[in-house]
């Protein structure tokens, strides 16, 4: 009450900022006449002024930005035909400033990242715009490539359907790059693994703008990015799991709690399990595989429904996408529940998969020195973005005021009324010819609404995760005469629904909701399809008793308001009390959400610390100036004083009890090198350690005396990159192990989020331990099968090649529940070889052992 009061007085933050923004809109606008008077070429030579006093640090961006959107300003109306408004310089400013601009649908927030976008890109340091979908990305960039180019700026595109690794590059290099946002974080991860730095597509993180940045710095928050690789597990079980599954009962056998998604066991259904998998202690350790498919059969058949949480599409199941209805393709559920859900449909189980690579977006977006976001809802989540992106919200006004009324929810008993009269709204609708946009919360319910509407005989289209491909068309022609469009909750976010005058004079495009989303914002944003700049629309839920959200957080109270109004079979209540009721019920769902993307960024931050430090020292090996001659002579030496302490060949004592055979035999072992007994004799402990040192080093270099210095130190490289990848790789899966089971230890009165720092510190101080040794212990060994340091060079290189063709050909997204693992596609043992010999793979570098063209370990 207090804050209320203090904001009539002084007005609010939001008021206090766009007054400041004001004083400089004015100032652009007082420039508009002087740039208008200019010719083209004399407009971008005044640009390239600017640019050069940037460059040259006469002037901070800051200092330029008022000369730079006017300029931009002028050169749109143009080239483009468009004249950004004063709120849209208002947006520019707040994009620049490092902030979420929240502005409403139809104000044109793709015209105003063209402010700031090229402000930043004067530095040529690369600006990245991020998109939800290639549509969006391909249809901005080209509509928008004019008017960079008057500038003489140069703009990429980073497409999903494009892999080729010199398009990638170029898109990069350009000055201005759009993509989607999984293409931008999986570019990153790819970099990562690559081995050598012209293999590198992105240039680093100075500015971008997300687009749409609720969608995803927020609901794609719980779905990590992972790249994956296959593992080797037995497929049966799934299907004998959920043979068993099948057969349990249901509030007897187990209990669903559709709230948290979880499915328990109770002792009955253990001993039923027990008896039809044919085993005496289903949680016995040779038995936990069984229990782990058994949970995921029940999941998969008691939560996760068809045409909601996934679709069967040309045998093959593909996940529904819960905040946009499309559909992920490509993703797959991890740690099983996908292969489950393959077993409940009957189509093909594939196998499970392992992370080679992850990051989420929370982490991958904050390695940006500026980030910045637009959407049309980002209030209701502006605690998130301050807390964990240390975004501030800005909210925009609109050029001219919003028409659309939007109306109180109405609430019938059960579903079917529900959509009685929905139909009968619809019905009269299209007797006028007013259009209508009907929001539906899955695929499923768009089909039933679709055949409700076909028996009515009422032309309509539908638009859902089935045919999104045509959603920019179906989306643009909603707003034509007597349309009817029925659409899942992605309803074609970033594309206009224009209406003619004669819709105006009908009461524009009416919205009607058949059931309210867990996120207030997604009800929003399909409220925002109508009323852009001034429009008249209107919008309208129809909700039931049945609907989810009620159903599982808030059907009790609202029941109990019902039946003291004595509401009838097909009546309704329209109710403010109950509007709030399930107000309340969503902020219950988004506190929930929240909660679990807090958790998630919170052990996500310890690994990426860990990642961080890994891909710093891997990009320092790649670089051709790393001194790793100096490298390798510093981890022998680390190397032989951690080995004489591991092996204990002292107790303390003198150097008469030196164990010195146990000393050669253990170095046999790991290096595959003969200690001269005689010379390690007679020696205190500093002797003794530097004798080893230098019989191993000598050793060395003897071997790699055989090849020029440039292969020694490529093989060197190599051989230390594939180690730390590999190491890496092995470290995740004990990571993700250890995150599986670190939550049990609450029962312990323990916080299992500082026992997972503590164990996670200890197995990156290991990890560290096994890179280095690993390293040096490998070079020891290897021996070389030729003479002809050429060819080496030429077999070191095409090996790489190999393997990075592999892992392009492995980058396809999954999804995780709260993960998102990748899977890699392996060359069949009877595919042509990669590296283009024109031989079968097994014949060629598929050849387990040593090989000629190759060095190997011995």
């Amino acid at each position: 009450m207090i804050q209320t009061t203090f904001g009539k007085i002084f007005g609010t933050k939001n008021d206090r900022e766009l007054k400041k923004y004001n004083k400089r809109v004015k100032q652009i606008n007082s420039l508009e006449e002087k740039y208008a008077a200019l010719g083209d070429e004399e407009l971008k030579a005044a640009f390239e002024a600017i640019r050069q006093e940037v460059l040259s640090e006469q002037k901070s961006l800051d200092n330029v930005l008022v000369d730079s959107f006017a300029i931009t300003r002028e050169a749109s109306k143009r080239v483009l035909g468009m004249r950004h408004y004063d709120v849209q310089l208002i947006g520019g400013m707040t994009l620049h400033e490092g902030r979420i601009a929240e502005m409403k649908t139809g104000e044109g927030k793709t015209l105003v990242a063209t402010l700031p976008v090229v402000l930043n890109a004067i530095t040529g340091k690369g600006v990245h715009v991020v998109t939800v979908n290639d549509y969006l990305a391909s249809r901005d960039a080209r509509d928008l490539e004019p008017l960079y180019n008057f500038l003489g700026l140069s703009v990429g595109t980073i497409l999903e359907k494009s892999h080729d690794p010199a398009l990638k590059i170029a898109g990069y290099e350009a000055d201005i790059t759009y993509g989607t946002n999984n293409e931008f974080g999986f570019d990153y991860l790819r970099d990562n693994m690559s081995f050598s730095k012209e293999q590198m597509a992105q240039r680093g993180h100075h500015f971008v703008i997300v687009d749409e940045v609720d969608s995803i710095l927020i609901d794609e928050a719980r779905t990590p990015l992972i790249i994956s690789g296959p593992v080797s597990r037995t497929l049966e079980n799934y299907a004998r799991a959920n043979e068993v599954a099948l057969k349990m009962e249901k509030d007897v056998d187990f209990t669903v709690d559709e709230k948290d998604k979880v499915v328990l066991t109770t002792e009955e259904g253990i001993a039923k399990a027990e008896e039809l998998f044919g085993v005496e202690n289903l949680y016995a350790i040779e038995n936990s595989a069984l229990s782990h498919h058994m949970d995921q059969a029940l999941k998969a058949n008691y939560l996760f429904v068809k045409d909601v949480d996934y679709v069967v599409k040309e045998g093959e199941v593909v996940i529904v996408d819960e905040f946009t209805g499309r559909l992920s393709e490509g993703r797959r559920f991890s740690e099983g529940l996908h292969q489950a859900l393959e077993a409940k449909e009957g189509v093909s189980v594939k196998e499970e998969t392992q992370t080679l690579a992850d990051i989420t977006f929370q982490n991958y977006f904050r390695m940006y020195e500026k980030l910045a976001g637009m959407t049309g809802t980002a209030q209701t989540e502006a605690t998130e973005f301050s807390q964990i992106y240390k975004l501030d919200v800005v909210s925009i006004p609109t050029n001219v005021p919003v028409q659309r009324i939007d109306q109180n929810d109405l609430i019938y008993k059960t579903e079917q009324e529900k959509f009685d009269a929905v139909i009968a709204e619809i019905k009269a609708l299209a007797k006028i010819g007013r259009p209508v946009l009907v929001g539906t919360a899955s695929i499923e319910k768009s089909e039933v609404l679709h055949e409700l509407l076909k028996k009515e005989k009422i032309a309509h289209t539908v638009l859902n995760a089935k045919n999104h491909e045509q959603e920019g068309e179906i989306i643009k022609n909603a707003g034509a005469k007597g349309a009817v469009t029925i659409a899942t909750n992605m309803a074609g976010r970033g594309v206009d629904i224009k209406i003619s005058d004669e819709i105006k004079a009908l009461g524009g495009l009416c919205i009607i909701g058949t059931e309210r989303h867990e996120n207030r914002r997604i009800d929003n944003q399909l409220r925002g399809r109508a009323g852009r700049q001034g429009d008249p629309g209107s919008s309208r839920f129809y909700l039931s008793l049945e609907d989810n959200l009620l159903r599982i957080f808030g059907s009790d109270r609202i029941k109990t308001i019902m039946e003291r109004l004595g509401v009838e079979d097909g009546e309704y209540i329209e109710s403010k009390m109950v509007t709030r009721a399930v107000e309340k019920a969503q902020k219950k769902v988004e506190n929930l959400h929240y909660e679990g993307r807090k958790s998630i960024v919170e052990y996500d931050d310890v690994a990426n610390e860990q990642r961080k430090i890994v891909y710093r020292f891997r990009n320092e090996l790649l670089d051709q100036n790393f001194d790793i001659k100096s490298k390798v002579e510093q981890i022998r030496s680390e190397y032989v004083e951690v080995a004489l302490n591991r092996i204990e060949i002292f107790d303390g004592g003198t150097r008469e009890d030196f164990d010195l055979e146990r000393l050669v035999l253990a170095i046999k072992e790991e290096c595959n090198f003969d200690l001269d007994l005689n010379a390690l004799e007679n020696r205190e402990y500093d002797e003794l350690l530097e004798n080893v040192e230098e019989q191993l080093k000598a050793d060395y270099e003897k071997k790699m005396a055989q090849v020029p210095d440039d292969v020694q130190r490529a093989i060197e490289r190599e051989i230390y990159l594939k180690t730390l990848d590999r190491s890496w790789r092995d470290h995740l899966y004990q990571m993700d192990s250890m995150k599986t089971g670190i939550r049990l230890r609450a029962y312990n009165q323990k916080d299992p989020l500082v026992e997972f720092k503590k164990e996670s510190f200890n197995l990156f101080t290991e990890l560290v331990e096994v890179i280095k040794y690993e390293t040096i212990k490998t070079l020891q060994i290897i021996q070389f099968s030729m003479q002809d340091p050429e060819e080496e060079a030429a077999a070191l290189a095409r090996q790489q090649e190999i393997e990075q063709k592999q892992l392009e050909m492995s980058m396809e997204l999954n999804l995780h529940e709260d993960d998102a693992p990748l899977v890699e596609k392996k060359v069949a043992r009877n595919d042509p070889c990669p590296c283009g010999s024109g031989k079968k793979y097994k014949n060629c570098c598929g050849q387990s052992g040593p090989k000629k063209g190759a060095f190997a370990t011995v």
